[in-house]
């Protein structure tokens, strides 16, 4: 049995890393679910606690390579991450406090929506390269505030990376290029991702043997999506319809079953 889970971890870490890397996000929300109805962990709020070390592990790798590519804006990224870990802290800790069904429920809920914004959103304007400086301080920095606090309490309560919240939210703040959007938002998803992680594991809501076969599948499925999208890359828009359709069909599922033990009880 032991075996059979360990196997089924590490699958689950290749499909999350190679979507990752194929997509460029996103595939962080299986993760959950995935450790639930194909691993068969049986504790909701371990599935959660575990698949947000996973998030926090990918993402802290895929930030390497764009800060190495000098795709990331220091200081608007640690403005926001730092204002998150705040709202993160929070999340988290009323996440633990939650009926793991009903979280799971809210969570399948939450699945759609992101399906909904990833399917209809437009492919994204050049923006400016701003930095955070004197100048801009007073008009920029309330903004990275209040965002990354919202952003960063969503992630925690969901036990998710939240990218697909950040990057919006650090656009929307900084009017920063897309490209140094996504870098800058890997720093807040490692962060978020890491504080969720930290918070379930002092509760004990982490299975550190199915952490480990998650982020090793994860590691390889992302190097895998990586080099797939070099090939692709004319059709991501499609691709991500596509995985926007997989995801949204995920979230119905997680709903139906979500629902159907609700009613049981």
């Amino acid at each position: 049995m032991g075996l059979s889970m360990d196997v089924l971890a590490l699958l689950s870490g290749v499909l999350v890393g190679f979507v990752l890397g194929l997509i460029g996000g996103g595939g962080s929300v299986f993760a959950a679910p995935l450790l639930v109805y194909f691993v068969g962990v049986t504790d909701v709020h371990i599935a959660i606690g575990t698949s947000a070390l996973a998030v926090a592990a990918n993402a802290l790798v895929n930030l390497l390579g764009h800060a190495r590519a000098g795709h990331v804006k220091w200081r608007c990224a640690s403005v926001f991450a730092a204002s998150g870990v705040l709202g993160a802290i929070v999340g988290s800790t009323l996440g633990k406090q939650f009926d793991g069904q009903k979280l799971l429920l809210l969570f399948g809920m939450l699945m759609i929506v992101i399906a909904a914004q990833m399917f209809f959103k437009k492919p994204a304007e050049h923006g400016c390269e701003i930095e955070l400086n004197a100048s801009t301080a007073p008009k920029m920095l309330p903004l990275l505030v209040l965002y990354g606090l919202c952003v960063g309490l969503l992630s925690g309560f969901f036990g998710i990376g939240g990218g697909f919240l950040v990057v919006p939210g650090i656009l929307a703040a900084t009017g920063m290029s897309i490209l140094s959007a996504i870098g800058s938002s890997l720093v807040s998803v490692t962060a978020f991702g890491a504080t969720t992680a930290a918070n379930y594991a002092f509760s004990g809501m982490i299975d550190w043997r199915i952490a480990g076969f998650l982020l090793a599948g994860g590691v390889a499925g992302g190097l895998g999506g990586g080099a797939l999208a070099a090939h692709l890359s004319v059709r991501k828009q499609a691709l991500s319809k596509v995985f926007a359709v997989l995801v949204a069909g995920v979230g119905c599922y997680v709903v139906f079953r979500g629902a159907l033990v609700l009613l049981g009880r």
